[in-house]
């Protein structure tokens, strides 16, 4: 198993990795080819893919802003959980994030996933409870479909 940068090219696969995980959640816009194409031109390094025997499986979307990083869309194939797949690629993003100057760095995890809630504390992610999480939708065709 190899950690590397997450490319376009890998969309298939890891497209096909996210719509197995039941409880993932999928938006019709930012997670369509488009999408994640736009996340990676703007974070061209930051992102990264687990793959084994050229599959892909294991992915962490990590972009930043200038100021602080954030990773969104962790996974690792089911097969592979408990083996350190997704603790390495944490590792790495976070790294890639320092070599860019970013000091501190966050994830949303839903309070219905347990296991990656677990993931997160184990790691040494603080979960915060003095402030509020706001969205606020500028495109309503941006649909969030859950995988069951």
């Amino acid at each position: 198993m190899r950690i590397r940068t997450m490319t376009a090219e890998d969309y298939d696969q890891v497209y096909k990795l996210w719509s197995g995980i039941r409880g993932f959640g999928l938006r019709t816009v930012d997670d369509s080819r488009e999408g994640i194409e736009r996340f990676l031109k703007r974070n061209p390094q930051t992102s990264v893919v687990a793959v084994k025997d050229h599959c892909v499986i294991g992915t962490i979307l990590c972009g930043q802003d200038g100021r602080r990083g954030t990773l969104y869309h962790v996974c690792v194939a089911k097969e592979y959980r408990k083996h350190g797949v997704g603790h390495q690629m944490a590792l790495e993003a976070i790294e890639r994030l320092k070599q860019e100057g970013i000091n501190k760095v966050n994830l949303i995890a839903f309070k219905t996933n347990f296991i990656g809630n677990h993931f997160w504390q184990k790691f040494g992610f603080l979960a915060r409870n003095d402030l509020n999480y706001y969205d606020f939708t500028l495109n309503t065709k941006n649909i969030t479909h859950f995988i069951e």
